[in-house]
């Protein structure tokens, strides 16, 4: 009789053992409030000297808009690769469908002027490839680039007297006006640009801030105003002086220097000469 006490108080305890274990399978602990999907947390490394200013996040085309301390989160995410993407908006620019483009010189994207904004404020972007995992979210600090660099461009008067010089007027062709900042590359077609000139005794100078340079060539006409009311308009090819604009640092200013031959006579025309990229770096343009 004990012995079948026994017996029956074993298959008791194992039975009830059993349902146990079942119902801690049943009850599965997560990690997240999102067991079948995973959040993205993305938060923006600057480039030393970058101003903090706000970043557009987006997840293969949707923008995340989640707020978490320096983070900003996506919405709950299935999982698989997806590429995310960040960059600024900065003055002189319009960002659509992926793409920044400069505004033109009256403020809007496509206007009646042909030249674009020789000098808006600085581009940053960045992308990275990354796998979204189920019930997890996803911690990552991407880097952005800077996508604009500084040219800095001066003419010295190395012929002629500069003081007749009362007004100068440029213009630069074969420059990019967008980027495609999915892709990484520069976008479109090769455009034109104003840059302010100024004199400064003998020297003739401008400060542009680009995207880069597009198209066959790169040139320079700049329309020089005497004291006696008269223009001369000069034309300088800067193709090859310009060909290494889009390497390097992007950070370090690009400039170039030449020389300007104003006439000393009537019935002379004026001319650009000895142009050469001098030390990079070196020129802060504002």
């Amino acid at each position: 009789m004990n012995t079948r006490k026994r017996k029956y108080t074993t298959t008791i305890l194992a039975t009830a053992l059993l349902f146990s274990l079942g119902g801690c399978v049943k009850d599965e602990l997560h990690d997240t409030p999102h067991p079948d999907k995973g959040i993205v947390a993305v938060s923006i490394d600057l480039p030393q000297g970058a101003s903090g200013e706000d970043y557009t996040v987006e997840i293969d085309g949707t923008t995340a808009d989640g707020k978490e301390g320096r983070y900003t989160v996506s919405d709950p995410l299935p999982p698989g690769e997806y590429t995310v993407l960040a960059y600024n908006t900065p003055q002189g620019f319009t960002v659509t469908d992926g793409i920044a483009r400069v505004e033109r010189t009256d403020g809007t994207v496509r206007a009646l002027t042909d030249f674009i904004n020789p000098l808006p404020d600085y581009l940053y972007s960045g992308t990275e490839r990354i796998t979204v995992m189920a019930d997890d979210t996803l911690r990552m600090n991407l880097d952005v680039t800077q996508r604009v660099r500084d040219l800095h461009i001066e003419l010295t008067v190395t012929e002629g007297d500069p003081e007749r010089i009362t007004g100068i007027t440029g213009t630069l062709s074969g420059v990019a006006e967008a980027y495609d900042l999915r892709n990484e590359t520069l976008y479109g077609e090769a455009v034109s640009t104003r840059p302010t000139f100024t004199r400064d005794g003998d020297k003739v100078s401008a400060d542009l801030r680009l995207l880069g340079v597009l198209g066959d060539a790169q040139t320079l006409t700049l329309v020089l105003t005497f004291t006696d009311g008269q223009t001369q308009t000069v034309e300088s090819d800067l193709t090859e002086v310009l060909s290494g604009f889009g390497e390097g640092d992007m950070t370090q200013t690009f400039a170039i220097e030449g020389g300007l031959r104003t006439p000393l006579e009537a019935g002379f025309s004026a001319t650009i000469t000895d142009w050469e990229v001098v030390d990079e770096g070196k020129i802060d343009v504002n």
